[in-house]
């Protein structure tokens, strides 16, 4: 008997319609109207974020001041619901709630490295623009530091069983992960901007 123990889960799900909707295009109007005010988020972006733009070391709670972002929340607040009941977590003593959403805006030859969401229960993002060439997201595998001894994968290797993962996403699709999945978004190839909203979910 094979035994599967302790997965990795990762949800991905379109969370709009269609890439045309209404809601993409007033989220990434705001997207780039934040980035050309948010002088503290420019000087926070040019120290931590090389190259890009982020909210997240300035305005980092979007969906409290803004309705457009309030209605991004409460799509992703049902799809939270399935991806916990997927876990099997206890949501019925334990209420996740949202406590971060923030703009990521990486032009050509821009990268995110390596990196986890502490203090956070579920992370994710949602697409807002993004091409082929620059939406690739790179997971690592949480185990790998344990991996004393351990041969290498064959080249066509099962995805469970191959030590990183890259998805390529796509607009109007919602990503979410546990927080303590490192993770990285690869340099950005092409002409256009990337544009993504992430966030966070802790329990209470």
């Amino acid at each position: 008997m094979l035994m599967k123990l302790f997965p990795t889960h990762i949800y991905y799900e379109p969370l709009l319609k269609t890439s045309s909707d209404k809601l993409r295009s007033e989220l990434l109007r705001e997207c780039y109207q934040l980035q050309d005010f948010d002088r503290e988020g420019k000087r926070w972006s040019k120290r931590n974020y090389a190259g890009g733009y982020t909210s997240y070391g300035s305005m980092s709670e979007l969906f409290r001041f803004s309705s457009t972002f309030e209605q991004l929340k409460n799509k992703i607040d049902k799809h939270v619901v399935q991806f916990s009941r997927a876990l099997d977590m206890d949501t019925k003593n334990h209420k996740l709630e949202m406590t971060n959403l923030w703009v990521n805006i990486v032009p050509k030859g821009t990268y995110h490295s390596l990196h986890l969401h502490p203090v956070s229960t579920i992370s994710g993002t949602f697409y807002v623009q993004v091409k082929r060439e620059n939406s690739q997201i790179k997971f690592e595998d949480p185990r790998l530091t344990c991996f004393m001894g351990s041969i290498p994968r064959t080249a066509n290797a099962k995805k469970e069983n191959q030590r990183f993962h890259k998805l390529l996403p796509r607009e109007g699709h919602v990503l979410l992960f546990e927080s303590w999945l490192r993770h990285e978004v690869e340099q950005n190839q092409s002409d256009k901007d990337r544009v993504s909203i992430s966030f966070n979910y802790n329990w209470f």
